[in-house]
């Protein structure tokens, strides 16, 4: 099962027959995408399953209808054990950028963490999961998929959030403050540290 947000509202994607309960259930033969995604950015739906017996052709599917774009983004430890963090928009989130062209995309998420923070010396030590999430711009709808990695550095210098990308903070925050920030962070965010949390266990 695929989970994508949409505007920060769950839309999964599964070849699994769900008893509709305090979501809707649309099959992929039958559902004009666009229009779904519409009522969801309208507050119309708040959370919905496409289904289709092959969960790739939901997906392929998907990105056939709607633009995408790829980013790389880090979850980043320091000597400590704090998580690199940044604050944007009043959010919390984690490094993450467009993958430019021909470029790789463990290179991506190294090159963002570093734009963004001023966090260098990094290593990547582990290929972590994709997250979904469409969102919209200058009236377009786009499907952003992001590809993370654990990553761990030595680095003790300065955090410089980069302006020109509407990052107002930068702060390694430890267990609890993580745990605080989540509270005001995105879902595919939460997600990203249910599914580390798994991992660690």
């Amino acid at each position: 099962m695929y989970k994508v947000f949409v505007n920060d509202k769950p839309l999964f994607l599964t070849n699994q027959f769900v008893k509709e309960t305090d979501f809707k259930f649309f099959l992929l033969e039958s559902i004009d995408i666009e229009q779904l995604i519409i009522n969801y950015f309208q507050n119309k739906i708040q959370k919905a399953y496409l289904y289709h017996p092959d969960e790739k052709e939901l997906l392929n599917t998907l990105k056939s209808k709607i633009p995408v774009n790829k980013a790389g983004g880090g979850l980043v430890y320091n000597k400590k054990g704090e998580v690199l963090f940044i604050l944007r928009g009043g959010k919390w989130d984690l490094p993450k950028g467009r993958m430019d062209k021909n470029e790789e995309i463990e290179k991506t998420a190294m090159r963002e963490v570093e734009e963004e923070t001023g966090v260098n010396n990094l290593s990547i030590t582990n290929k972590l999961q994709k997250t979904y999430h469409i969102f919209r711009r200058n009236g377009k709808y786009k499907l952003k998929i992001t590809q993370w990695f654990e990553m761990h550095t030595d680095f003790e210098g300065e955090l410089i959030g980069q302006i020109e990308e509407g990052i107002e903070k930068v702060a390694w925050l430890n267990p609890s403050e993580i745990e605080e920030a989540l509270k005001n962070s995105y879902e595919n965010i939460k997600l990203l540290f249910e599914e580390e949390k798994k991992l660690q266990e």
